[in-house]
């Protein structure tokens, strides 16, 4: 191989190696598509990377364009360049030294739709050579929103007198440099009540602002309503309420007061009941007592008549004393026992049984008549 030949390899090897265009390092990332509300305004994002190194602002040049028509600029640095629809609507973020070409439209409309395109330029330099680098594979498309999002609201179910009760309000938008105003409305507000706000970026092209309140729960804020309303750059709001129901304190009360009412009445009762049993108990216990008294009184009644009489008969003497007291006395008893006391001996004295409708009273006038007799019996031993 020649001199000559050689030195034309080593020559196109330092070009490929120093050459953009060759190697193809120049790339660039674009959001590829968006939803924007109309009259508002979007960031689409982009970044781009060059082999050149650190490169100065001077010799960088952003241009954005409608597709791959290179001459239909929607942003360039010389205005005279720019379609009149755009003028004074676009501009880029950043800086390009830094890779940033994000490029920001003010007041959407409706035909804003792109597709956008990025193109870098590098100044001339002293050779006079401009280089110039399209991304037309990686275009922004804007999907027009007429009506603005609604805010979403985050709270607890219910609300505690006396306690802090927190609501938040997040509403997404496209635009970081003109970020929606969140703004409350209740009808019990107060001076105190905390409101913090906070930005931050959720996707690529997407950001949200968050808005925090804070108040102290009153009785008169139950059913009352809190209202998050968002306003838009370019004039259009959206808003989101809510109904407040605040859990009164004494509604533990009215929950507590009838189950101790209840327990303390069934407790009550339970006492009563255990009380009125050992009465009755010791009521029927009295009443066997006297009944063996009685039977005892009766029993000595009976021998001392018999001793003093003849002695009854054998199917008599076979019948029980209850049956004596029965309700239909027998009729030789009636005869033997008449109503007048005739004489002070004991022999003499018999008592006559009249008929009772009743077997209680019958039995009470058995018991007089047997007192009588007692006595009686008693004098004459006496004499």
């Amino acid at each position: 191989m020649d001199k000559d030949t050689t030195m034309l390899m080593m020559g196109l090897l330092l070009v490929a190696s120093f050459s953009p265009v060759l190697n193809e390092q120049w790339t660039a990332s674009v959001v590829n598509e968006l939803e924007v509300l109309v009259s508002s305004c979007v960031a689409i994002p982009c970044s781009f990377t060059h082999p050149e190194g650190s490169l100065s602002n001077s010799r960088l040049r952003g241009i954005w364009h409608v597709s791959d028509k290179r001459d239909q600029r929607v942003f360039s640095e010389d205005p005279t360049t720019i379609l009149e629809n755009y003028r004074g609507r676009t501009k880029l973020l950043g800086h390009l030294s830094q890779g940033n070409c994000t490029l920001e439209i003010t007041e959407i409309k409706d035909h804003d739709n792109g597709p956008f395109c990025f193109r870098i330029e590098l100044a001339p330099t002293s050779s006079g050579t401009l280089e110039k680098f399209s991304f037309v594979q990686d275009c922004a498309t804007l999907i027009m929103q007429p009506d603005p999002p609604k805010p979403e609201m985050t709270h607890p179910k219910t609300a505690i007198q006396g306690h802090p009760f927190t609501v938040t309000c997040t509403v997404a938008h496209t635009c970081p440099s003109h970020a929606p105003k969140l703004t409350w409305s209740r009808l019990n507000s107060d001076p105190a009540d905390g409101i913090t706000e906070v930005h931050r970026k959720t996707h690529s092209g997407i950001w949200e602002v968050q808005s925090i309140l804070t108040f102290i729960a009153e009785e008169k804020d139950d059913h009352s309503e809190v209202t998050c309303t968002s306003t838009f750059n370019g004039g259009k709001s959206s808003s989101k309420t809510l109904t407040l129901f605040v859990k009164r304190t004494e509604n533990y009360n009215h929950i507590i007061i009838p189950a101790v009412v209840g327990i303390g009445i069934t407790a009550i009762f339970a006492v009563f009941c255990i009380f009125m049993v050992k009465k009755y108990k010791t009521r029927i216990a009295e009443l066997q007592r006297q009944d063996g008294s009685m039977w005892n009184r009766l029993s000595r009644m009976s021998r001392r008549i018999r001793s003093n009489n003849p002695g009854p008969s054998h199917s008599e003497h076979r019948r029980s004393i209850w049956s004596r007291f029965s309700r239909r006395p027998r009729a030789d008893m009636v005869n033997q026992m008449p109503n007048n006391v005739t004489s002070n001996t004991c022999s003499d004295k018999t008592f006559s049984k009249p008929r009772f409708p009743s077997p209680k009273r019958t039995l009470m006038e058995m018991i007089m008549k047997t007192r009588q007799m007692s006595a009686c019996t008693e004098t004459c031993e006496g004499l």
